[in-house]
């Protein structure tokens, strides 16, 4: 298939698909003699694959690191699930930075009465103050 059909069935945009490719995280394709990249079955998997991985937020790096490890399906499951696990830790590390910042926004919006003048904006006090 070639390169709009891959796209399509996998939801991916075209410059995407050569992004990846680019990247190192899809093999190069073959090619037709007028050039047209030749991709299969394989590179339709492959690109869910990257989708649902970036979907659960890892990063291309990390992404390419866990196409090796899926590349060598005889290897132990060890590596990947610590892969994950480092993953895991690091999402529940940003929600937790998340809540404080989300509770901290929820205070100065409670504080802040919404009508006055801006000098006794708690808002603007609260991002003016100097403690660094």
């Amino acid at each position: 298939m070639k390169i709009g059909e891959l796209a399509r069935r996998t939801g991916v945009g075209i410059d995407t698909v050569r992004y990846y490719e680019q990247q190192g995280l899809m093999r190069p394709a073959s090619r037709l003699p007028s050039g047209y990249r030749l991709f299969d079955d394989q590179d339709v998997s492959r690109l869910h694959f990257i989708r649902r991985a970036k979907a659960l937020g890892f990063t291309l790096v990390e992404i390419r690191e866990l196409l090796a490890l899926s590349d060598n399906r005889d290897d132990d499951m060890a590596t990947l699930k610590a892969t994950a696990q480092e993953k895991l830790r690091d999402v529940e590390q940003r929600m937790l930075e998340l809540a404080r910042v989300r509770d901290g926004l929820r205070s100065l919006v409670d504080a802040c009465p919404g009508h006055g003048a801006l000098d006794r904006c708690p808002i603007l006090n609260a991002l003016a103050e100097d403690g660094a």
